[in-house]
């Protein structure tokens, strides 16, 4: 699912991003250009990121999502 339409970042891009070490939205911003645009997606980005970050850090796990 497409988090950030401007930019085409999606859900996945997120996750994938986290498994590589972002731990930050500045950090998530500056990868993708996520929410750099209009920022319409900035809260559900956060959310994702959030959740993408919490799963690696606890469970350890890939979180790659199918598109």
């Amino acid at each position: 699912m497409y988090v950030c339409i401007c930019n085409a970042v999606t859900q996945s891009d997120i996750h994938r991003e986290a498994e590589d070490g972002v731990r930050d939205f500045a950090e998530l911003q500056a990868r993708t250009d996520c929410s750099t645009c209009c920022g319409c997606c900035e809260a559900e980005a956060r959310h994702t990121l959030n959740q993408a970050v919490h799963a690696v850090q606890t469970l350890n796990l890939p979180l790659t999502v199918a598109a």
